[in-house]
């Protein structure tokens, strides 16, 4: 376990262990999600949505309709 001492700006470090478990380095985004019970979850934000695309290919020989795909019809 590491610790970390918040300063009067509300700034801190992470620590170096940390720092190499989460693969990130000086001017990575980091995402913070406080849960109901004040728990803190750090994510490190390394991709980009964009970074997504090409990942599924469609399955061979199915095609669907763009208005297919309203669910609205």
């Amino acid at each position: 376990m590491s610790d970390s001492t918040l300063t009067a700006k509300g700034q801190t470090t992470v620590p170096q262990a940390v720092r190499d478990a989460m693969h990130v380095q000086a001017g990575s985004r980091l995402t913070w999600n406080v849960m109901p019970d004040g728990t803190a979850i750090v994510r490190a934000k390394t991709k980009s949505v964009l970074d997504l695309a090409g990942m599924l290919k469609a399955p061979p020989g199915k095609k669907v309709r763009i208005e297919d795909m309203n669910p609205w019809r």
